[in-house]
């Protein structure tokens, strides 16, 4: 996009200045003053690490990479138990029975896979974190915003994590080891990969993957048997289809919710790299990670519906429930048990990165802050309410899940307009990404933003809110949809607007 003739010379000072602060933060010859300074000015001398934050990465810094790393990564990442939460929601909460839940969280895996594909495909193109690749389409101040809600995101889902794996651990021993020590196990261990970079994660992710399959179907065998396929939902007419909706949402949010770290893990991949063949492989990983677990998910669900063993475990935690669906294998079983709570490290490594660069986009002295920095704080701030909410996963789960989709599916159909129907993305100079002057002003992407929200506010159903969109639908969550919608239909003339008034 080309630069505003009516640019002022302060904003042209703004720019050099924000982009000489981030320089400034991550030269490792500058002289170190302190001890966080000399830390700061070492790390980068390690081999393997990531000194790199949000900068672009230009096209002259990029390697040569499998693109089939793109499907082992997202398969690595989701191929763990913590996606055996959200579909269990739907034979014990929402009174679906196995079919239903298939279907439905089929259809929804799929969609929510599709968006996430989408927005990976900026990465090999700009070179630009998921973030930064946002100022083109929505403003460089609107997309703090949206930096601001994905780092609440990876951070609650990191907490998610951290808790679920420590509820298996502490059923493991026994009630030996407090759940506190398992959450502060996982952190250490994710803080540890996330802060040292995208070449250790890689690694790490490459072979993740192995002994989590090896222990899903070994917990495929050892549980299968008592999954109750047969179960039949409870509901019936308009209740079972509203159900139906709001089970089949769930199962998008997930998969969808990284939509906004997509790029984040392809800035290094060649430009030339062709979008078909990031969203082909992006989309395979996720859908083939999702549908194996979520499936596991909606049996180990149905099994709680007739086993009162299993009823017994889940009333303790989640957690205890996948111990005890092993339990038959013993010290076996134990085994796996831990290979599956130690596995969700992989889920976790990635949303900490992502939040550690939205982080820095946040504002010019927030991007001085290293990105390991980020990951170490934020990691700490997972801890701190791991340990919180550690005998309150469910509810955690079910709160946090109401907001999650909200905000993300507003802001892809805005890129999404820009890209095919206004058709400017031919003419962004990616190499302006630090300078507001040249990117969207953002005045109609955050109207449209703002109008998707009260969208998803009318047709969002919660235990704490139901809105009137959403009692006319049935009583099913349908916010993410109508926000979804109000965002598509307000934004082309909007845009329209503001591209006659201002040009950018």
């Amino acid at each position: 996009m080309g630069r505003s003739p009516d640019t002022t010379t302060s904003t042209h000072k703004d720019e050099r200045s924000s982009t000489e602060d981030i320089e400034a933060s991550h030269n490792p010859s500058t002289t170190p003053t302190h001890l966080f300074s000399r830390l700061n000015a070492h790390l980068p001398t390690i081999s393997g690490f990531e000194a790199r934050g949000l900068e672009r990465v230009p096209p002259t810094s990029r390697q040569k990479t499998s693109t089939l790393h793109m499907l082992m990564l997202w398969f690595s990442a989701n191929l763990t138990i913590n996606n055996l939460s959200v579909p269990m929601l739907g034979p014990l909460l929402m009174g679906l029975g196995f079919t239903d839940c298939a279907w439905c969280m089929t259809i929804g895996v799929v969609l929510g896979s599709i968006s996430t594909a989408y927005m990976s495909t900026w990465g090999p193109v700009s070179g630009c974190r998921t973030m930064v690749v946002l100022r083109f389409f929505m403003g460089y101040h609107v997309a703090k915003l949206c930096a601001l809600l994905n780092v609440v995101l990876m951070v609650g889902w990191g907490t998610i994590d951290c808790i679920l794996a420590g509820q298996m651990l502490a059923a493991i021993s026994g009630g030996r080891m407090n759940v506190v020590v398992g959450v502060v196990i996982v952190a250490v261990l994710e803080c540890l990969i996330a802060g040292f970079g995208l070449k250790l994660f890689y690694a790490y992710e490459r072979f993740a993957w192995l002994p989590q399959a090896f222990a899903l179907f070994v917990l495929v065998g050892c549980a299968g048997p008592n999954f109750n396929a047969s179960l039949e939902s409870t509901l019936s007419g308009s209740a079972l289809s509203a159900a139906r909706l709001t089970f089949m949402t769930l199962c998008f949010y997930v998969p969808n919710s990284w939509a906004a770290a997509g790029a984040d893990f392809y800035v290094y991949y060649p430009e030339t790299t062709p979008k078909w063949k990031t969203f082909s492989l992006t989309l395979v990983g996720l859908v083939m990670a999702f549908m194996f677990v979520n499936l596991l998910g909606i049996g180990l669900a149905c099994g709680v519906m007739a086993s009162s063993s299993w009823q017994d475990a889940y009333n303790v935690s989640a957690g205890a429930l996948i111990v005890e669906s092993l339990a038959p294998l013993g010290g076996f079983g134990r085994f796996c048990s831990v290979v599956l709570a130690l596995g969700v490290i992989a889920n976790c490594v990635p949303g900490s990165y992502s939040a550690a660069i939205c982080s820095q986009t946040l504002g010019r002295y927030f991007a001085r802050v290293p990105r390991w920095s980020w990951v170490v704080f934020l990691v700490i701030v997972q801890l701190v309410l791991g340990v919180a909410g550690r005998n309150k996963l469910f509810a955690i789960l079910q709160n946090f899940l109401a907001l999650m989709g909200y905000w993300l599916m507003p802001m892809i159909a805005i890129v999404l307009l820009e890209h095919i129907l206004f058709g400017r993305t031919k003419y962004i100079d990616w190499e302006a990404w630090s300078q507001p002057g040249r990117q969207s002003l953002g005045f109609a992407a955050l109207t449209a933003f703002l109008l998707g929200w009260t969208g998803a506010i009318l047709g969002m159903y919660q235990t704490w809110f139901v809105g009137p969109l959403a009692k006319a639908a049935g009583s099913s969550d349908v916010g993410m949809w109508i926000g979804t919608g109000f965002a598509l239909v307000s934004y082309p003339l909007l845009r329209c607007i503001e591209l006659k008034i201002v040009g950018r």
